[in-house]
């Protein structure tokens, strides 16, 4: 054996070590508070740094949003909606020549009243629609750093408070985004991680979280995935794939969806958590999760904090992670069919 070969491994070895203790002393259970946390109490969950259920968790928007008053106060405005074919968007799928591609949706403009009667009408367009903008959509980094950013979204800011008091005070600091997301249970949001401290809350219809710790990240089996997108021919014809000739590759997991039987080895039990209204998830950063939706409209707020990168738990982050093919060798053909299945 080569020395770049026993290299490989020792961190293969060495990674399932830790995937494995992990399990062994947390399990696949997550704690539901039945009230906000204080800012203390939620400190100590952010040093754990496992999922948590918090129930009732209510702001303005939770009593105040239905389909009317969303497509009133934003009138005649227009909105970035996602447009796919199949519901994945930013996810790996076939394109030409049957190579494998990381693709982003096609971006399309329309008023709120349009959307929401596009996802109650689901058999009217094979297209689907989803409101997944984020990078801020609500308020950006700009609006912390500089007390004002425009949004697409803002006669809908003062129903959504910029912060969560005890989360921002926990971690001395304001979020860097806070996301709108809209959609239905056509669209997934295929498996990844953020390096956000992430409040996840439903105001309506339902969220399905499937969710990995970190020390699970070695059998996602990440790679580089050139560049996409689907792109809107004229003449109602079929979506294209088009690959993108000025964006660098992309890293991201080859698994399409980690809740299927055989997506994962036998050994890896994800969490399921069903988010319901009036509850918000604290996801921490770095936890992998796939996200699906009620079959009916559903809304949810996010807010976004960035991690902590000092100390070591990035680096432990960086090294779960498949940059240089951590996954089990006989796990390699089980990756491949899926893939190409799905």
């Amino acid at each position: 054996m080569t020395q770049p070969q026993a290299t490989k491994t020792l961190k293969r070895k060495l990674a399932k070590w830790i995937s494995d203790e992990y399990r062994d002393l947390n399990g696949s259970h997550i704690e539901i508070l039945d009230q906000p946390p204080t800012a203390l109490e939620f400190s100590r969950l952010i040093h754990i740094s496992r999922p948590v259920i918090i129930k009732g968790f209510e702001i303005p928007a939770s009593q105040k949003w239905s389909n009317d008053y969303l497509a009133q106060e934003m009138g005649d405005r227009q909105i970035s909606i996602a447009v796919t074919p199949t519901g994945r968007a930013d996810a790996v799928t076939r394109g030409p020549d049957n190579k494998l591609f990381f693709i982003e949706p096609h971006v399309e403009q329309m008023t709120m009243g349009d959307l929401l009667a596009k996802l109650a009408d689901q058999d009217s367009s094979s297209d689907i629609y989803y409101l997944q903008s984020q990078n801020g959509n609500l308020y950006s980094s700009d609006w912390f750093s500089q007390g004002y950013s425009p949004s697409e979204y803002e006669p809908l800011r003062e129903d959504v408070p910029s912060e969560v008091p005890w989360c921002s005070e926990a971690l001395d600091r304001s979020p860097d985004a806070v996301n709108l997301w809209i959609g239905d249970g056509r669209s997934a949001t295929s498996i990844h991680n953020d390096p956000y401290e992430n409040i996840y809350t439903v105001l309506k219809g339902e969220k399905r979280f499937t969710l990995l710790p970190p020390s699970d990240g070695w059998c996602l089996n990440e790679q580089l995935y050139p560049h996409a997108r689907f792109v809107r021919p004229p003449l109602s014809k079929p979506f294209e794939i088009v690959p993108s000739q000025d964006m660098p590759p992309v890293r991201w997991t080859s698994i399409p969806d980690p809740s299927l039987p055989g997506a994962l080895p036998a050994d890896i039990t994800p969490i399921q958590v069903r988010l319901r209204p009036g509850e918000a998830l604290y996801l921490p950063a770095g936890w992998w999760h796939y996200v699906q939706q009620a079959k009916e409209t559903t809304i949810a707020i996010n807010w976004w904090y960035d991690m902590e990168m000092r100390g070591i738990h990035w680096a432990i982050l960086n090294f779960m992670r498949n940059k240089e093919g951590l996954y089990v060798d006989d796990y390699e053909e089980q990756i491949e069919a899926s893939v190409l299945t799905h």
